[in-house]
């Protein structure tokens, strides 16, 4: 099975993509910043509309950056979002089988990407094939088992299940922060530095976009479409759900937060 064949649960709806927007370095890549350095080559796996891609092209550059992605449509809005850098290219492209000879990079990334995947330890294993010695692979995903708010509400605890059981009735996992270590180390990684940060929601603008696009993103996404045909949720459940989102949008007492495993994977000789 190739990547393409595959498919990402949440789709490409607008309100998806707007979220990867809010994506950086600092705020979903904090494990791999200290390893950034002037001259290195990076390819950006998954990289969907470029916005960690282009903070890392900035960090590295003169270094090049490549930004991979499996759908075409987004890879165009990280062209323009890199529209005024030199250093950086977007290709179309398959985790299970990059299109690139050993050794190539000297870091390879990926956020959010391994819980999409039905097979993780398979994709892991290409791109430590690519990384040369002496770089690193820096993957992070979430976990959404770990995920808490406030104020306490049934339909949210509803939205995790459904969330849950469209993923895992794709073949993927949703739980991936907890599995980073072991997926690392059946893909043959070796010295594996291994770490935790979270997302946190909380302010009232925060809170307006987290929930508001949660809100849209249950009734218009892939997610949704899923979730009916698989028979995991009703519309009246999906309805519910989006409805308990903009209420805590609102709430002033609103937090949401969710944690995430990451892991540097340092290739050897």
């Amino acid at each position: 099975m190739t990547e393409s064949d595959e498919v990402y649960s949440q789709g490409h709806a607008q309100s998806v993509v707007r979220s990867q927007h809010w994506r950086t370095v600092d705020n979903s890549a904090p494990h791999l910043a200290a390893e950034l350095r002037p001259g290195q080559s990076v390819l950006d796996v998954g990289c969907g509309p470029g916005t960690i891609t282009v903070d890392l092209a900035r960090r590295v550059a003169p270094g090049g950056v490549i930004g991979l992605d499996a759908v075409e449509s987004v890879l165009a809005q990280g062209r323009d979002n890199a529209a005024d850098l030199d250093n950086v290219e977007f290709r179309c492209g398959d985790a299970y089988t990059l299109d690139f000879p050993d050794d190539s990079f000297d870091v390879v990334h990926a956020h959010q990407v391994l819980l999409h995947l039905t097979d993780p330890v398979a994709a892991l294993r290409e791109m430590l094939r690519v990384t040369r010695p002496g770089g690193v692979v820096a993957v992070r995903d979430c976990d959404y088992s770990g995920a808490i708010w406030w104020p306490a509400d049934d339909r949210l605890e509803r939205w995790r299940e459904v969330y849950q059981a469209v993923a895992r009735a794709g073949g993927t996992e949703p739980d991936a922060g907890r599995r980073i270590i072991s997926w690392a180390h059946a893909a043959g990684a070796v010295d594996v530095t291994p770490s935790a940060s979270i997302w946190c929601h909380s302010s009232p603008d925060e809170r307006a976009w987290w929930g508001g696009m949660w809100a849209e993103r249950i009734l218009d996404s892939r997610i949704a479409g899923r979730a009916l045909e698989g028979g995991h949720a009703t519309r009246e459940d999906l309805a519910a759900i989006s409805a308990a989102w903009s209420e805590w949008a609102q709430h002033p007492d609103g937090w949401f937060s969710i944690p995430h495993g990451e892991a540097l994977c340092r290739v050897t000789e």
